[in-house]
């Protein structure tokens, strides 16, 4: 779950929801400057799923210590430390889901995602926050996703549909990155985030060079992104949230009561140049 705080509650927005958004960021990706994703539809699916494990979770939101609702939230930004309340086996084991729910049908989308996992919990977790009796968990499951994605990377080879270009490693590198950066904009969009921030690595351009893009908040869930990459701006993107009232629940089975009975509603992200 992800979270955003109101006045009166939270805005609740499931995983795979911000995963969605982060899909029709890449979709809209592109420009006479910046590269469009490529090999098109399987990077799109790659980004659209790559949270796709936490489908059954997100139905039953659980609390914090202090009762609120368990999500990433916009202290989290930039680096993840809620791992003290987080049970780490469950944790590595919805990350390896969203992995294995897609690899069956499309290896180089599942590539993508468990790249993806393996970056946020090499570079971006925050250790320090993981008890040490843990850590062998942690550092196990990356290397049985290290191991996978060689399996995966021979699927990929082995796909006569795809292009020499696609299968190259930096093609694939680069297709990584746009995902990194389309779930950035995305979750920095789910959490209302009012600060500078940039998206994550460089990104390639048409002229085979990198750049890497600024986001600037410029209202309520607007941005400005420079360079832009998109082709048109602005552009109005829209995603499903549940809001619930009370900034702490006493149980999680208040919570989720609240939340089961919350009204679907459509939020909106402008993004311009």
């Amino acid at each position: 779950m992800i979270r955003m705080e109101t006045e009166s509650g939270w805005w609740l927005i499931t995983h795979s929801d911000h995963a969605r958004l982060a899909g029709s960021f890449a979709e809209a990706w592109g420009n006479t400057q910046f590269a469009s994703p490529e090999p098109r539809a399987r990077v799109l699916r790659g980004i659209r799923c790559h949270d796709d494990g936490w489908a059954a979770r997100d139905t039953q939101p659980q609390i914090t210590r202090q009762g609120k609702p368990s999500a990433f939230s916009v202290e989290l930004v930039g680096k993840y430390s809620a791992f003290e309340e987080i049970d780490l086996e469950d944790y590595l084991t919805v990350r390896d889901r969203a992995v294995r729910l897609i690899a069956s049908e499309d290896a180089y989308a599942a590539l993508l995602i468990s790249m993806h996992t393996c970056n946020l919990l090499r570079e971006r977790a925050d250790r320090s926050t993981i008890a040490p009796v843990q850590l062998p968990l942690l550092d196990g499951f990356l290397a049985a996703q290290v191991a996978y994605q060689q399996e995966l990377t021979r699927a990929i080879k082995e796909d006569t549909s795809l292009t020499e270009a696609a299968k190259s490693e930096g093609r694939i590198c680069d297709q990584f990155r746009l995902l990194q950066a389309t779930d950035n904009l995305s979750l920095l969009s789910c959490v209302a985030y009012r600060k500078h921030a940039t998206l994550l690595h460089p990104l390639p351009l048409r002229d085979g060079n990198y750049s890497t893009v600024d986001v600037d908040a410029v209202g309520d869930r607007r941005f400005r992104l420079t360079p832009y990459p998109f082709a048109e701006a602005p552009l109005a993107f829209h995603f499903p949230a549940r809001h619930v009232t009370g900034h702490t629940f006493a149980t999680a089975v208040e919570l989720q009561s609240s939340f089961a009975e919350a009204t679907v509603e459509m939020l909106t992200v402008t993004l311009s140049a």
